[in-house]
């Protein structure tokens, strides 16, 4: 019956049946961060995101949401195994290869989560509405303002570490959230718990913030405007040179907080099923061939990204990208036929001036480097 042990354990039972790593229930209630996180707006970390700020008001109670909502049920998809870092990233660089290439983030190699997700919880929901009447249900992959890590944080499915994302002391932190509001009064996982999360286990680490390439980090806050993911994945605007090299050959996203996380990397053993990434996220691919990239067309960056979240950048951010690294690439190897296509790009009145503005930074910077690596 609603609000009794059982029915919040059977949800769980059915969470994990559904293939989530973890999951869990808390109390619906609005953030305990309201300051922290309108402060963090106040000073423009969230860069060009303005729908943060548009509805931060909505974002902080989830009863805008859902009027109704009593409990919010939690879960947490596992998209990579826990792993020590890829040997080509050990450095967060990566080898020279023949062709180069540009490196997709971890989440974005497989199918995209928010179907993945989505697909399972509304089964769940279902169920539910037909075995409960009067009961409600929302569910909510991105696709509604709502603090995801806060709610995961009081359900237990682990704690906020210093790089923002959410951990788990066994799992690590390679997991997508999904979440389900509801008007069932459910029993909260850490009911019988003095926290409204698990213990906290970063301790004096600060291994996530000294490696990020663009110091966006500081503890447990994220500088939006600085982050490599939010440059490559959310802004629609031309990236500040200064940040081009940081950005190394990722074009798409960047896992090095996550990569260099402990709990990622611990070598205490997990059970296969454990560390298992849920089978939709198999990697289709985990790099392109940039000079590929800067020739897409539109039908192109269709057929080359399916299924995945890599649609969320359009063309034109991944050909500013793909230029972003290339010009990295050249730094190191020469490679004529990039070159000649960086040029040809920065000419080119056809393309978008995103593309052309980019192409002519980058190119202005290797002509620098190679002014500064003259003999004197």
């Amino acid at each position: 019956m609603p609000g009794s042990p059982d029915l919040s354990q059977d949800i769980i039972a059915r969470c994990e049946a559904l293939g989530f790593a973890i999951a869990g229930i808390c109390d619906a209630r609005p953030s305990d961060h309201a300051a922290d996180f309108r402060a963090w707006l106040a000073a423009g970390k969230h860069s060009s995101m303005t729908y943060l700020a548009d509805l931060a008001d909505t974002r902080l109670d989830p009863r805008r949401v859902m009027p109704d909502v009593r409990s919010i049920i939690v879960v947490a998809d596992r998209y990579a195994p826990r792993t020590p870092p890829e040997p080509e990233h050990d450095t967060f660089a990566s080898p020279a290869p023949a062709e180069p290439q540009g490196i997709i983030a971890r989440y974005a190699r497989g199918r995209d989560y928010h179907d993945v997700i989505k697909r399972r919880l509304h089964h769940l929901a279902d169920q539910l509405r037909a075995e409960l009447p009067g009961s409600e249900f929302r569910t909510v992959v991105d696709s509604a303002p709502v603090m995801e890590r806060e709610h995961a944080a009081r359900a237990g499915v682990g704690w906020v570490g210093k790089h923002t994302l959410i951990l788990h002391p066994r799992l690590g932190s390679w997991f997508l959230l999904g979440c389900i509001l509801t008007n069932l009064p459910l029993t909260p996982t850490l009911a019988d718990s003095t926290s409204d999360s698990l213990p906290d286990h970063c301790g004096t680490c600060t291994r996530c913030i000294d490696a990020c390439p663009t110091s966006a980090i500081t503890e447990r806050s994220v500088d939006a405007s600085r982050c490599i993911s939010y440059l490559t994945i959310e802004r629609e605007l031309p990236i500040d040179p200064a940040f081009f090299v940081p950005i190394g050959d990722r074009i798409f996203g960047c896992d090095v907080c996550q990569e260099v996380c402990p709990f990622n990397t611990r070598p205490d053993a997990l059970s296969p099923t454990q560390d298992a990434p849920f089978s939709a996220y198999a990697p289709r691919q985990s790099f392109f061939p940039l000079l590929e990239i800067l020739g897409w067309s539109q039908s192109d960056r269709s057929h080359a990204l399916g299924p995945t979240a890599l649609k969320r950048a359009s063309l034109e951010m991944f050909k500013r990208n793909a230029l972003i690294a290339a010009g990295n690439a050249l730094r190191t190897q020469d490679h004529a036929p990039l070159r000649t296509r960086i040029h040809q790009l920065a000419h080119d009145p056809a393309e978008p001036e995103l593309v052309r503005l980019t192409a002519q930074q980058v190119l202005a910077n290797l002509q620098s480097t190679n002014s500064n690596d003259a003999p004197r």
